[in-house]
């Protein structure tokens, strides 16, 4: 029996089906480049950078939070967001996941997640992708906004293949399975 598949966008699907399809491969993705480590694995460091997939996990989470969860969503920061400094907040996101233990990182970050798909569906209720949201004073389409967090996955995605290979070899461009075709009508 194969294994169950990883999300990818669809050959002919709509524009909201090509973005989310992007954006949730690229989480599987990152997902699986980082899964199922200890903190040994969440704290390895390559060279001199001070990226490790413990930061990559904690960092994703609150660009989650930011983009869906408040900008999209309009609500407050949740926790362990919701009481840092702004001025200081995404330094110590960093920082702070070094003291983390692997099972409050996993969660915090699949958490995020869940809170920016459910942001996403609520506002696809409204209208598509070119609906435009005001963002600190500013409109932003949902559109722009899922691009965005495509683009932060697919940069740290990168950084995460080159941390998990020196952890422990796991190489690869796409997690095991076969690629399911994001549709709406089985993600709603």
């Amino acid at each position: 029996m194969a294994e169950p598949g990883f999300p990818e966008p669809p050959s002919t699907g709509t524009e909201i089906e090509t973005l989310l399809g992007s954006l949730e491969r690229q989480r599987a993705t990152f997902w699986w480049k980082a899964a199922d480590l200890d903190a040994s694995g969440l704290s390895h460091r390559i060279g001199a950078s001070a990226l490790t997939l413990g930061r990559l996990l904690k960092h994703l989470a609150y660009m989650e939070d930011i983009n869906f969860h408040r900008d999209l969503g309009g609500k407050s920061l949740p926790q362990p967001w919701a009481d840092r400094d702004s001025d200081t907040r995404s330094t110590w996101v960093f920082t702070s996941a070094d003291l983390d233990p692997p099972a409050v990182l996993y969660q915090t970050w699949t958490e995020a997640v869940g809170r920016s798909r459910s942001a996403v569906a609520r506002a696809l209720t409204m209208e598509g992708p070119g609906q435009t949201f005001e963002v600190r004073g500013q409109p932003v389409s949902l559109r722009r906004l899922i691009v965005d967090m495509v683009e932060e996955y697919g940069r740290h995605t990168g950084h995460a293949d080159l941390i998990r290979e020196a952890v422990d070899g796991r190489v690869g461009e796409d997690p095991p399975g076969l690629p399911t075709p994001y549709l709406l009508s089985n993600n709603s």
